[in-house]
């Protein structure tokens, strides 16, 4: 079973994704995951190292210094050739396994490519005496990915939506500005909103619409 305070750290590192603050050790976390044992949390290690290594402070030896048995040392060395593998079969190429592999064994090398094969015919990983299906370990990386980029959509949404924001007080009051987006989503207006609205927002709305004056508009913009 794993310690709440362990699940707290898993979560923060990509199980679901979340923002990681400066005192959150990854290396430490994956110390704990190595020597957990747990099967569920093992087949998650590909998921867990790509995001403390692509976006942290990875560190191989500091992790596997940091095991007290050579059986789990060597446990940590074959999860991680197991995501190096898994990478492989998802022809995802990170700078920092790129590097790595310059470094590996003929054996470890070959190793990896003997995994990678394994995952694409959907044959049994050995690890530490505890069996992986690829299936599984295909999924959980598919929906780290799967979050990956809808946390990414998200973030590009709000930073759109902020600069419409920004773009728009440049332009509007804060009444020109609510009665624009009213306008815009088809809500109905009063009688004095529709006279303000004619009056003066439906002026700047027609100037921006200028395809003219937009031009000008972004040429100076590259000055």
């Amino acid at each position: 079973m794993v310690e709440n305070k362990l699940q707290e750290k898993l979560n923060r590192l990509g199980l679901p994704l979340m923002e990681v603050t400066e005192d959150f050790d990854v290396n430490q976390t994956l110390v704990e995951v190595v020597k957990s044992n747990d099967s569920r949390l093992w087949e998650g290690f590909p998921v867990l190292l790509a995001n403390a290594a692509q976006e942290f402070y990875f560190d191989y030896k500091l992790v596997k210094n940091a095991l007290d048995t050579k059986q789990e040392q060597e446990n940590f060395h074959a999860l991680f050739l197991l995501s190096l593998a898994l990478y492989l079969y998802h022809h995802l190429s990170f700078h920092w396994a790129n590097q790595f592999k310059k470094e590996l064994s003929h054996q470890d090398a070959a190793l990896i490519k003997e995994m990678r094969n394994s995952i694409a015919h959907d044959a049994h990983v050995e690890i530490g005496g505890k069996q992986f299906h690829p299936s599984r370990l295909k999924q959980m990386f598919q929906n780290y990915f799967e979050q990956s980029a809808k946390k990414t959509r998200q973030l590009k949404e709000k930073h759109e939506e902020l600069a419409l924001e920004y773009a728009l007080s440049q332009l509007f009051s804060a009444k020109q500005k609510e009665l624009f987006k009213k306008k815009l989503e088809g809500m109905p207006l009063t009688k004095t909103e529709k006279e303000y609205y004619s009056r003066t927002v439906k002026k700047k709305v027609a100037a921006l619409a200028n395809p003219e004056l937009h031009r000008l508009a972004q040429k100076l913009m590259d000055y």
